[in-house]
């Protein structure tokens, strides 16, 4: 076990654990998958694919040249969540939920049933299982509005929407739990805004409908599946006057997951880390860093401010890098040309296929 103080800023991931993850398909978990069957461990995934694809699970396999088991399964069913980890796992990597703000507003209920209930059945069959190691996808949604920059994870918690409003139920169940039974472990990752792809191309962002997030956006506006990027907003108290937000690599995400892996016994209980790169970029720099990329202009015009958006909110990393030995490595133009490369090989996602 070690402390806050003296983890290794390259640390020596264990290898060969049987680890599970949830939503394994996903965009920020396939590239998880990638790396841990890199490192050396046994996993095993689930997803129902209610906004994934199975192309995924294929591809994450071939990158990695090594088995991948996958079942199809929900969150909200208790019996196979049971049966699955009666099998007896090391870790479980949470990322299965829904995950659309927008979407959250419209049907409340369902992302409560869904992404708080679902991770309450998740942590019951773990305990039947007899595993008490656990890595939550969480996110900086569960700030709410942001009152100082950088955000550290002492910053209060007060979600504006259904959707970090789950994030932040399912991390008080994180910490009650914690708590109550100390031999939980569990690390809460709560992660800015990922972007970015493999470097392979082969795996990368593939939202469902239209993007909820600016760089699938702008990607799809330069492969020509949309006419324009509306910028929500360009008169914040910023440098240009757009929204500003901590941008991170979702190979660093990856990283960052194994990272904890790593360290998971220093966890007492139920403990909170922020990933993110530490520093904000506008939305105009990141179209001109994309455009850069492209190699042409991606066309965008400003349109009114969205109600709930803030002026400007990035990380403060510094636990990350003093608990779990992990910061960013790739910046602005890794994420923005491995992020084409993707969208160019795949300009209608898995769907290609």
């Amino acid at each position: 076990m070690i402390n806050d103080q003296d983890a290794s800023l390259n640390p020596v991931f264990p290898r060969g654990l049987r680890v599970l993850v949830s939503g394994a398909a996903g965009y920020i978990a396939s590239h998880t998958c990638v790396e841990l069957l890199n490192a050396g461990h046994e996993v095993a995934g689930f997803d129902n694919l209610s906004n994934s694809s199975r192309r995924s699970i294929d591809r994450v396999r071939e990158l990695a040249g090594k088995p991948l088991r996958f079942e199809l399964l929900d969150l909200l069913d208790k019996p196979g969540l049971t049966s699955l980890l009666k099998e007896g796992f090391d870790a479980v990597i949470h990322f299965a939920g829904l995950k659309s703000v927008a979407e959250s507003v419209e049907k409340p209920e369902l992302y409560r049933r869904n992404n708080v209930e679902g991770s309450a059945n998740l942590i019951a069959a773990m305990k039947a299982g007899g595993c008490r190691r656990l890595i939550f996808s969480s996110s900086c949604t569960v700030y709410g509005e942001v009152k100082r920059n950088p955000v550290d994870e002492t910053h209060l918690r007060a979600a504006v929407n259904p959707y970090g409003g789950t994030k932040l139920a399912v991390e008080d169940m994180c910490f009650a739990l914690g708590r109550s039974e100390p031999d939980w472990h569990i690390a809460l990752l709560r992660y800015f805004n990922p972007v970015g792809a493999h470097a392979s191309g082969l795996i990368g962002e593939d939202p469902r409908g239209i993007p909820n997030n600016l760089m699938p956006f702008v990607m799809q506006t330069a492969v020509g599946r949309r006419d324009k990027v509306r910028v929500y907003g360009g008169d914040y108290p910023t440098p240009d006057g757009t929204g500003v937000r901590d941008y991170i690599h979702v190979v660093d995400l990856a990283r960052g997951h194994l990272a904890a892996l790593a360290n998971i016994d220093a966890f007492a209980g139920a403990e909170a880390v922020n990933l993110g790169a530490g520093r904000g970029y506008s939305v105009l720099e990141m179209i001109a860093a994309a455009s850069k990329a492209v190699g042409r202009s991606i066309p965008y015009e400003l349109v009114a401010r969205r109600p709930g958006d803030a002026a400007a909110v990035w990380a403060d990393a510094a636990l990350a890098k003093r608990k779990l030995g992990w910061s960013v490595a790739l910046g602005l133009e890794d994420m923005c040309r491995d992020h084409w490369r993707w969208q160019k090989n795949n300009p209608n996602g898995y769907a290609d296929q």
